[in-house]
């Protein structure tokens, strides 16, 4: 587990705990920490620290110290670009939270249900860059929401155009994140970064693998960002152009008829529901919604007729689980289910 005292290497540790096929075996972070037990190097933050992994010695992150075949990542963008190909060149499978390698042509950017299917440009990569190993990166967290919740409507209807705006929990900004009197009885609308991956990682992960490239879908995305003062939960609300306008009722059924693809079903962090869809006029909202599925399911609702574009809805789901550590855990499943990760090999 690299970058593992912060809050995203914290939220894997717990999805971890006693998961059937991946034991935390190593922890590693930076060099300050490095020789200190987890629990003395860590400012634990949520439930209780699993006595194994608090005992673990922390290590600094460099391939000499960490041995591990398996490699989850919640490095920071500056540390991530160095260090994540230099484990894939070692042979390491390294699934990654951070920014750097989403959008480059031979690195697979994944929500299983979405597009498992976009993992077979791994031997493309490995081919590339002369890697035994690989790097299969998961989205922005709020690209995560959205995503999923388009991914039934543009595979029946077509998704020509795409207006997002965002209501993002402050846990997406790390601990301590937000400044409590910057974020308290307020609403800031900038989120560095932000707004450009929200509207480039979605054509991505609903685009096509044709064989030797991914093919990006030719919707095209305007987005805000907005930071609330919610802890757990990405809001997003979505109008959306087609290129078949569905009826709401179409549009509804697509959603809660969708179960993504069939690989990822019956994996031990996959949600029973990956999309569930509420009839209430005031759902989905976090306080409520957001751990359904153990954090892994995301909620749609409204979904209505709109003025200028052809429907709009709204959806929600777990920023740290959903959008960053279990949905890494979550690839790492099917790249066992693929066989690119020996079962005798996790660790």
């Amino acid at each position: 587990m690299l970058g593992a005292t912060g809050a995203v290497g914290q939220t894997f540790i717990r999805c971890l705990a006693g998961h059937p096929w991946f034991r935390v075996a190593e922890v590693a972070a930076s060099e300050r920490s490095a020789g200190k037990s987890y629990a003395e190097a860590t400012r634990w933050i949520e439930g209780e620290l699993p006595a194994d992994v608090a005992a673990l010695t922390v290590t600094p992150c460099d391939t000499g110290s960490v041995r591990s075949p398996v490699v989850f990542s919640a490095l920071d963008a500056a540390a991530a670009a160095d260090l994540e190909p230099a484990f894939a060149h070692e042979g390491r499978v390294v699934l990654s939270n951070a920014k750097n390698y989403r959008m480059e042509p031979d690195v697979p950017l994944v929500i299983p249900e979405v597009n498992a299917g976009h993992l077979a440009i791994l031997e493309v990569q490995r081919r590339n860059r002369g890697w035994s190993g690989a790097i299969v990166t998961n989205a922005n967290c709020a690209s995560t929401t959205a995503a999923v919740a388009m991914a039934p409507l543009h595979e029946r209807f077509g998704i020509r155009t795409v207006f997002i705006s965002t209501m993002q929990a402050v846990s997406g900004a790390g601990y301590p994140g937000v400044p409590s009197l910057d974020i308290l009885g307020n609403v800031i609308p900038y989120i560095k970064d932000e707004e450009p991956k929200i509207e480039t990682e979605m054509q991505k992960m609903l685009g096509r693998f044709t064989g030797s490239a991914i093919e990006h879908a030719s919707f095209v995305v305007s987005a805000h960002a907005n930071r609330v003062p919610v802890e757990h939960g990405h809001t997003t609300c979505l109008t959306l152009g087609f290129e078949r306008k569905p009826t709401v009722e179409e549009a509804i059924e697509a959603l809660r008829e969708w179960k993504g693809e069939a690989i990822v079903r019956g994996l031990p962090s996959a949600p029973a529901m990956p999309i569930r869809y509420r009839d209430e006029p005031d759902r989905p909202q976090p306080r409520r919604d957001v751990m359904d599925g153990r954090g892994m399911t995301t909620t749609v609702g409204r979904v209505r007729a709109d003025n200028i574009l052809d429907l709009r809805l709204v959806a929600m789901s777990h920023n740290t689980i959903r959008g960053a550590a279990g949905g890494s855990i979550l690839n790492a499943e099917v790249l066992v289910q693929t066989g690119v990760i020996a079962r005798s090999g996790a660790a």
